[in-house]
Order: structure tokens, then sequence, then C-alpha cells
């Protein structure tokens, strides 16, 4: 469970990151009132290039240019996610090392094992005193 959750919480900070430093255009075309193209990618759809293949000297079509306006929108992402490394020097590098392995090892459950008699070898027992004497314990 541990690891679905940390699967799909790096994914989503990862696209909290992709989507942060994002940006676009969005370029919109308005003849009058009347919105007539929008684009995301690319330019837009004049309304004139319909009309520039019948003559330009007609006052209907400088009419139209006129009343003709684009409207351009440019939303900027994110441009300081960027690391400086020059900044870090050695002295950092070893305070952040050292740091890291203390705070680790706090939460490191060391399981000593003491074995108090393994260089101690038992007399030998030539009869079982026990079993000579008639002592047991109950």
């Amino acid at each position: 469970m541990k690891t679905l959750f940390t699967k799909i919480s790096s994914c989503l900070l990862a696209l909290l990151v992709l989507f942060s430093t994002l940006s676009f255009t969005i370029e919109k075309h308005y003849c009058g009132d009347h919105l007539v193209d929008v684009s995301y990618f690319g330019n837009t759809k004049k309304c004139t290039d319909e009309i520039e293949d019948d003559g330009c000297d007609t006052p209907e079509v400088e009419q139209k240019k006129n009343c003709c306006k684009d409207e351009v929108q440019h939303v900027e992402g994110q441009e300081n996610l960027k690391n400086s490394v020059e900044k870090f020097d050695l002295k950092k590098q070893q305070f952040t090392i050292a740091f890291i392995t203390s705070y680790y090892n706090l939460f490191v459950d060391y399981v000593v094992q003491t074995n108090f008699y393994e260089h101690y070898s038992p007399p030998n027992l030539i009869q079982d005193l026990q079993v000579l004497l008639e002592v047991y314990i109950i």
C-alpha cells in the first residue's frame, strides 16, 4: 500500500511541475463583435483571407479590414525552477550527507543478540546428579 501511495504521489507531483512550467498562447480573431476563430497552436484563420481573392480596392473590403481585430493571450509558466549547483559547495555537501545518514539512523532498529556463552564450554558430566540424588525441580 505504501509503494502504491508513493508512486501515485510522485506521478502527481511530476504532473504538477510539468503543468506549472508549461506556457502557451491563445489567439482569437474577431470580426466585428463575433468570434470567428480560436487557435491554441499556430495562427488563426482571418476573415479577410476570403475577401482578398475578390480584390482590395472596394470600400466594403476596407471596412471589413478595419472591423477585424486579433486578440492574443500569452500564458507564461514558471521559469525559476532551475537548481544552481555552483552554490552547493563541498561544506554543504558534507553537511547534507551527514544529516541524511544521522537522520536515517534514528529510525533503524538495531537488534543486538548477545551470546554470553559463546566461548564457554560446559563441564564434563560423568553422572547425572539429579537422577542420582533424586532431586527434581517441579
